[in-house]
């Protein structure tokens, strides 16, 4: 659960989500309310994290960690 953000938030689906309505309140106030100003992303298929500054996350990889 992710809960720095004032809520508690599960990490993945939630079954029956369309009919949980506090679950979509939340889920909408962190989607569209809530903005990051710094901190980071972490992508969940490989633990990268990305920083955000400003608000504006930096997802450039540098050469030596491009997945090519």
């Amino acid at each position: 659960m992710i809960s720095k953000v004032g809520r508690a938030v599960p990490k993945g689906p939630v079954e029956g989500y369309e009919e949980n309505e506090e679950f979509l309140r939340t889920m909408h106030h962190l989607l569209l309310e809530v903005e990051v100003v710094e901190g980071t992303l972490q992508r969940p298929e490989s633990a990268r994290m990305f920083s955000i500054s400003r608000g504006i996350p930096n997802m450039l990889l540098s050469e030596d960690k491009s997945e090519n």
